[in-house]
C-alpha cells in the first residue's frame, strides 16, 4: 500500500471548544471536568495518546490540566534543556491569524514541566520561550503571571498550568474568543502528542500550522 504523501492533519484546521471556568487558578487543586477535555488529532493517524490534556479560560486566563499514564521510566526535565525535557509545551496566538508562517507579537509559547528545577531539581517549571524566526515578540510575562503544580504519580504525573491575562498579549475574550492554538506533551519515552500536526512540521515556529481553540461559555 502508497503511503500518503501528506499527513491526514495536514489537510484540515482543526478546531475545538475551551469552555469557560471561573475558578481557574484556585488554590486548591484545579478541577475540570471531561468536557474540558482537549482533543489531540494525531488521533487520526494512529498516533499513540498517553495524555489526557484539558483546558480552561476565564477573563484572568487560561489554565490546563494534563495527566500523562503509561510511563515506565520517572519524567526526564531540567529548566536548562527545556526542549529535550518531558513536559507540555504550549502555544497561543491571541489573534488566530492563519496566513502568517512567522510568529507577531500575539503569539506565544509557554514550556511547563514537572519537575527540573530547584536543588534537587524536583520543583515544576513554568516558563515563556520565544519563537524561534518571529517577526516580533509578545510583552515580556510579568513576575507571578505564570503558576504550575505537579504530582508524580506510578506511570506518570499529573501538571496543573496557569497563564494569567496579563502573560498574553492581545488576550481579549469577548472581542477575539477564537485563539490560535497548539499544544505537545513530549514525553522521552512515550514520544510527542500534539493538537494538530506531529513534530514531522515545524509547528514550533509556523502559526500557519496550529489550530484554535474557541473561548467558550
Amino acid at each position: 500500500m502508497t503511503e500518503p504523501l501528506l499527513a491526514s492533519t495536514f489537510l484540515f484546521r482543526f478546531s475545538a471548544p475551551c469552555l469557560y471556568h471561573k475558578e481557574i487558578w484556585p488554590s486548591g487543586p484545579l478541577q475540570l471536568e471531561e468536557k474540558h477535555r482537549l482533543p489531540s488529532f494525531g488521533e487520526l493517524e494512529g498516533r499513540p495518546i498517553f495524555a489526557d490534556v484539558r483546558g480552561s479560560w476565564s477573563e484572568r486566563g487560561l489554565s490546563f490540566w494534563v495527566q500523562v499514564t503509561g510511563k515506565r521510566q520517572m519524567p526526564w526535565c531540567r529548566d536548562s534543556r527545556l526542549d529535550d525535557s518531558d513536559g507540555l509545551n504550549l502555544w497561543i496566538d491571541t489573534r488566530n491569524t492563519k496566513d502568517i508562517h512567522r510568529a507577531s507579537r500575539f503569539c506565544h509559547r509557554f514550556v511547563f514541566l514537572p519537575s527540573g528545577t530547584g536543588r534537587r531539581l524536583d520543583e515544576p517549571v513554568a516558563t515563556p520561550v520565544a519563537i524561534n524566526r518571529a517577526k516580533d515578540h509578545p510583552k515580556p510575562a510579568p513576575s507571578g503571571a505564570l503558576h504550575v503544580r505537579s504530582e508524580l504519580r506510578p506511570g506518570g504525573y499529573v501538571l496543573q498550568a496557569h497563564i494569567a491575562a496579563n502573560a498574553l498579549t492581545g488576550f481579549n475574550p469577548e472581542e477575539h474568543p477564537r485563539v490560535g492554538f497548539a499544544y505537545a506533551v513530549i514525553d522521552r519515552e512515550l514520544g510527542w502528542q500534539t493538537f494538530t500536526v506531529g513534530p514531522e512540521f515545524p509547528f514550533v515556529e509556523d502559526p500557519s500550522l496550529w489550530g484554535e481553540i474557541e473561548l467558550t461559555r
